[in-house]
């Protein structure tokens, strides 16, 4: 507290302290994708079949991973599969048939054998429809066995 106070006096800021003082800087972002509900998505009562919420989720997870220039293609090139280990999702509206809806994805911590990501959708009026997360661990294709977190990977993260 007293390095933080010195720093305020400075007109310094929190991520420079934290370099001053020696520590790694990483970036814990988020992302947003927006697309309409189609119908063929929708179930008799025209809401959102709930099976579709994990697709919204993986869409919003491959643009959060694209935006930092990482994709499951070049990761599974590279003999590394991402499966999902974990998903948890809490409903609180129901996403209507043309509905925009909006996905924020947010990595939860840097990864290590697992990446985690936290996620809210929200309609085009602002309101909240879900909250999910999800966990996948880094899988070797050959030995099909956890590995770490790729290096290359590892390394977007880093500011």
């Amino acid at each position: 507290m007293i390095f933080l106070f010195f720093f305020r006096k400075l007109k310094g800021s929190f991520p420079q302290l934290l370099k001053y003082i020696g520590f790694t800087l990483i970036m814990i972002d988020f992302n947003e994708i927006s697309f309409h509900v189609r119908y063929a998505e929708t179930d008799q009562m025209g809401y959102v079949y709930y099976g579709n919420y994990a697709q919204y989720l993986e869409m919003g997870r491959v643009a959060w991973l694209r935006s930092l220039g990482i994709s499951y293609k070049t990761m599974e090139e590279e003999g590394v599969m991402l499966p999902v280990v974990s998903m948890q999702i809490d409903f609180k509206k129901p996403a209507l048939y043309d509905d925009l809806l909006t996905v924020k994805s947010k990595l939860k911590k840097i990864p290590s054998v697992k990446i985690e990501f936290d996620y809210e959708i929200f309609n085009e009026k602002n309101e909240l429809l879900v909250t999910a997360n999800t966990v996948m661990a880094f899988i070797d294709m050959k030995t099909k066995r956890p590995t770490a977190c790729p290096d290359y990977v590892l390394k977007k993260f880093k500011s």
